[in-house]
């Protein structure tokens, strides 16, 4: 039951801690002191190391950590046409803390155009050797879900019908150039499908003047678009997430309003969910999963805290998740990234790295 491709067995969501050389020369940047080849450079050091480090844990994919980023999401965001990043009123609010305040919003046509972070993940592969570099970024319903209307240029979209056209086919375009660059395995991140299921997110939707469900409809189609064309030798996962900021979070509720139509009408291949406390709920929804090629990666390790799970306990998950879902459907991964922005999680790198090859240690015992 091993896998030899995309999902594996032991797999990881992307992001890890950023080492002291990245924060340094990341100040040292922004106060003028090298310059941009200088910080790459930097950054291609580390790439190498935590690609290295990766390897040695017993993976067979791997990631650049999201080094060369300050956020998840914003820093992808910062590349396409038609997008601006503007400071906001206040930061994102998790659970006890907020982000820095920034926020993007529509201004002109969206388009996927010649993206810097195409040369991040060739430069990825270059270093990979034998094992699979997979590429991170963010969902197209993060794009719109935060700002909705309001943050869409109404001169330039009068009706949304039109940006969500252009929104999938911006994506679109996205997956096909990174499959030119040489990707074969690439992940969204996606916080807005585990938002649609929670009570309080909902209530907040619905004051905006919008509809949780209805919103849930237009993603998937908007995804479906997306995917349409996609080569059959490339690996799509979606990686839905409860917000992860220095390890605090912002929604939950476990994944029943929206299993329907995401396990059972998204065409990616593969589900990255976080079940790592109770605020996931219970495995139930995962019996929308359709049969056959389709994965589900199970976030059973938290990477909000440096405290190493029982592995038994996780074995004992697993087998109450294939109640649900084929074990042969079945793999492992942390719960999400390590530092989903470049402030990171509230664990040491060595907690970090326990982390992972305790992952592969289980994923090794059971399949």
């Amino acid at each position: 039951m091993q896998r030899q491709h995309a999902p594996y067995r032991a797999d990881v969501v992307g992001s890890f801690l950023r080492p002291d050389a990245i924060k340094q020369a990341r100040l040292q940047f922004a106060s003028g002191e090298i310059d941009a080849g200088q910080l790459r450079a930097v950054e291609n050091d580390a790439i190498r190391h935590v690609v290295e480090q990766q390897c040695a844990c017993g993976l067979h994919v791997v990631t650049d950590g999201e080094f060369r980023r300050a956020w998840w999401h914003f820093d992808f965001f910062d590349g396409l046409q038609g997008v601006e990043r503007y400071d906001s009123n206040q930061g994102i609010q998790f659970n006890g803390v907020q982000t820095k305040a920034h926020g993007v919003r529509v201004t002109g046509k969206l388009a996927f155009g010649d993206h810097p972070m195409l040369e991040d993940f060739r430069y990825l592969k270059s270093i990979s050797g034998n094992a699979q570099p997979k590429m991170t970024i963010p969902s197209p319903s993060v794009l719109h879900f935060r700002g909705g209307r309001k943050d869409i240029d109404a001169t330039v979209y009068p009706e949304l019908d039109a940006y969500f056209d252009d929104l999938a086919t911006t994506w679109r375009d996205a997956i096909h150039a990174f499959y030119e660059a040489g990707c074969r395995y690439l992940q969204l991140d996606d916080t807005v499908w585990a938002y649609l299921c929670s009570d309080d997110q909902r209530r907040q939707i619905t004051e905006r003047g919008d509809d949780a469900d209805q919103l849930a409809r237009t993603y998937a189609r908007v995804l479906n678009k997306a995917l349409e064309g996609k080569p059959e030798d490339l690996t799509i996962g979606l990686h839905v997430c409860r917000g992860n900021f220095r390890s605090t979070w912002i929604s939950e509720g476990g994944y029943e309003p929206v299993a329907e139509v995401l396990f059972g009408s998204v065409n990616v291949d593969a589900f990255f969910l976080e079940y790592d406390n109770d605020r996931s709920g219970d495995f139930a929804p995962l019996r929308f999963v359709r049969p056959g090629k389709q994965q589900v990666v199970l976030g059973l390790i938290t990477t909000k805290n440096g405290e190493l799970e029982n592995p038994e306990g996780v074995k004992a998950r697993l087998e109450e998740a294939a109640q649900y879902v084929s074990k042969e459907q079945i793999c492992l991964s942390p719960q999400c990234g390590f530092a989903s922005t470049e402030e990171g999680n509230s664990l040491t790198e060595t907690q970090q790295w326990d982390k992972v090859r305790l992952v592969t240690q289980i994923a090794d015992e059971v399949w």
